[in-house]
């Protein structure tokens, strides 16, 4: 999305950045796991076909993602590669209850798992599509083998509206009001939406 190209998210232990050409070949090593293929329901691309992916992620307006970077690595090593741990992304649409969006997260460095930092990386992309996307609508999909993510959500005021066996999927949404938004408000107190310098 080229709203996001020039943006930073920054919330407690975590740096949001857009998705660029450099971030692609350690993506690309990342998306080779078949736990993550599951966990994530992808397919497995070449790294031409995944810096294809990343263009397209850039140019269509109906998706937005960002990168997650350990900002303690990143405070520490001052390497955003070497803080990448994952991504997080939003496929929007508009529906006749208002503009709505699938939210996905990906911690992909093991790590990077049980630092809260899938926690504040969900919480600052719903409060960045609330407050500079519109989205009145929040919706996941989650495996049913996927406990962390199903524990997430829930924590997030996500309620469960469907379950489809054929895909194994549990379908949780959310809808924004004044309540939900102050909620988030008061989770991301750290919260800060800053400009991007890219790396090249």
């Amino acid at each position: 999305m080229k709203l996001n190209q020039n943006t930073k998210l920054t919330n407690r232990n975590v740096v949001l950045v857009p998705y660029e050409a450099y971030h692609v070949p350690k993506y690309h090593t990342w998306m080779q796991s078949e736990e993550l293929q599951k966990l994530t329901a992808s397919e497995p691309l070449t790294l031409e076909e995944e810096f294809e992916m990343q263009q397209t992620w850039r140019k269509d307006e109906d998706k937005c993602t960002f990168i997650i970077l350990d900002g303690d690595i990143l405070q520490e090593k001052g390497d955003e590669i070497e803080a990448m741990v994952g991504d997080v992304n939003l496929f929007i649409a508009e529906e006749e209850e208002g503009r709505s969006a699938e939210i996905e997260i990906m911690v992909a460095e093991p790590k990077a798992r049980g630092k809260k930092i899938g926690w504040n990386a969900t919480l600052s992309m719903i409060r960045y599509g609330i407050e500079q996307l519109e989205i009145q609508i929040f919706t996941s999909k989650i495996g049913y083998d996927n406990e962390t993510s199903q524990r997430l959500f829930k924590r997030l005021k996500f309620t469960e509206t469907n379950r489809v066996d054929i895909f194994q999927e549990i379908h949780y949404n959310c809808v924004v009001d004044d309540n939900f938004t102050n909620w988030i408000r008061l989770q991301t107190s750290e919260y800060s939406r800053n400009t991007y310098e890219s790396l090249i």
